[in-house]
C-alpha cells in the first residue's frame, strides 16, 4: 500500500512540474505578442560577420635546410685535446664560477656567463653561436681597424659584454676556450659563414624604436625572469646568474655588441622570452625592436671607446655614438628609423 502511495505522489509531482512549464511558455508567447502589438520590438541578436580567425601561424625565422649544427658532443672524447675542449665549454657555460667576482681561477668579470649572450654554450642557431669563429678568424675588424685573432675577439667580450679585464692569452683558460670554439667550427670550410651563424637580422621599422612601448613588452614578457629592475636572478650558489642582469652595474657595458639596437633586437627575436627559438619566435618584430630600445635606454657601465672605429665611415648604422659621416644625429643612430641612414651611407659609399 505504501509503495502505491509513493508512486502516486511522484506522478502528481511530475504532472505539476509539466503544468508549470506549459503555463510559463504560454505566458511568454502571449507576453511577446502583446509587446510587439503595442509597438515593442524583440531584441536583435548580433551575428559576428568577422568571427575570430584561427591563431596566427608561426613561421621559423630560417629554414632547417643546410643550417649549421654543432658536432656531436658524445664524440668529443675522441679528440686528442678533448680535456681542453671540455674545459673550454665549462668556462663558456659557467664563466663566473671561474672568472667572476668570486671566481675560483681569477676575478676579472662582472658575474655574467658567456652563454648568457651565446645561447647553449654557443651552439644555438641564431643564438649568437660560435660556428663561424674558427673559419673566419683572423680577420680585419673595422671596430679596431686591426687584424684580430680568436684570443683578441674573446677578450673583447671579457672587456665589453662581461665588463671586465682581458684574460691572459697564454693562460690555460684562454687556450681551452679557443680549443672549444675551434672544435665547434671544425667542419666549417675556411672563410665561410654557415647558415644560422650569428644573430637574426630584423627588417627595419618605418619609425624609431619606442622605449616606452618596449617597457610594456618588458613588463609582460621579460620581468618574470629578469626582474622588475632588470637585475636578473643570481644562482643559489652565488656563481653567476640563472637569468642575467639586462642593465645596471653588473650588465654589459656600452661598448658591447648588444648595445647596438639591431644586434639586441635580433637576439631577442630569435631567443626571447624563455621558450622562444628561431623555429618558434614569440615576439613580433616591433616588440623586439621596442623592448631592445627600452633595455638599451637604461643605465649601464661605460667603456672608453675613443679608439673604436678609427675610420668613422665604417661605423654601423646603429652605432649610438658619434661622430658620423652621414649627418644624422646620435639619437637616430641609436633608435632609428634606420632606413634613411642606410640609404645615406650607401650613397656616400658610391661617391
Amino acid at each position: 500500500m505504501k509503495e502505491s502511495f509513493d508512486t502516486f505522489t511522484k506522478l502528481i509531482s511530475h504532472i505539476s512540474v509539466l503544468i508549470m512549464a506549459v503555463v510559463t511558455i504560454v505566458i511568454l508567447i502571449f507576453g511577446s505578442i502583446i509587446f510587439i502589438y503595442q509597438g515593442g520590438k524583440l531584441p536583435e541578436f548580433q551575428v559576428d560577420i568577422n568571427p575570430p580567425s584561427e591563431l596566427e601561424t608561426i613561421f621559423p625565422l630560417i629554414s632547417e635546410d643546410g643550417i649549421w649544427l654543432p658536432p656531436d658532443w658524445a664524440l668529443v672524447n675522441l679528440e686528442p685535446n678533448s680535456e681542453l675542449i671540455i674545459y673550454g665549454k665549462e668556462l663558456i657555460s659557467n664563466t663566473s664560477e671561474y672568472l667572476g667576482p668570486n671566481g675560483k681561477v681569477g676575478q676579472i668579470s662582472n658575474g655574467m656567463n658567456c652563454q648568457n649572450c651565446h645561447i647553449n654554450s654557443g651552439t644555438m642557431p641564431l643564438g649568437n653561436n660560435y660556428s663561424a669563429v674558427f673559419a673566419t678568424y683572423p680577420k680585419v675588424r673595422a671596430r679596431s681597424g686591426q687584424i684580430e685573432d680568436i684570443p683578441k675577439r674573446i677578450n673583447d667580450c671579457f672587456e665589453r659584454s662581461l665588463n671586465g679585464q682581458p684574460l691572459s692569452q697564454s693562460s690555460r683558460e684562454m687556450i681551452a676556450i679557443v680549443a672549444y670554439m675551434e672544435w665547434l667550427g671544425k667542419d666549417v670550410p675556411k672563410g665561410e659563414t654557415p647558415k644560422g651563424a650569428g644573430l637574426f637580422e630584423l627588417q627595419y621599422l618605418d619609425r624609431a624604436a619606442n622605449p616606452l612601448a618596449g617597457k610594456r613588452v618588458y613588463e609582460n614578457q621579460c620581468k618574470s625572469c629578469h626582474g622588475e629592475e632588470g637585475q636578473g636572478v643570481l644562482r643559489v650558489d652565488g656563481y653567476g646568474y640563472t637569468y642575467p642582469p639586462l642593465w645596471g652595474e653588473n650588465s654589459y657595458n656600452d661598448g658591447a655588441g648588444l648595445y647596438r639596437l639591431s644586434r639586441f633586437a635580433g637576439y631577442v627575436k630569435a631567443n626571447m622570452p624563455l621558450g622562444s627559438t628561431y623555429q618558434n619566435p614569440i615576439l613580433t618584430d616591433e616588440q623586439a625592436w621596442d623592448v631592445a630600445a627600452y633595455v638599451n635606454s637604461m643605465q649601464r657601465p661605460q667603456k672608453d671607446i675613443s679608439m673604436d672605429w678609427p675610420d668613422i665611415s665604417k661605423k654601423p648604422f646603429d652605432h649610438p655614438f658619434g661622430p658620423y659621416v652621414d649627418g644624422f644625429l646620435e639619437n637616430q643612430h641609436k633608435f632609428g628609423p634606420f632606413r634613411p641612414i642606410k640609404e645615406a651611407n650607401t650613397s656616400i659609399a658610391l661617391k
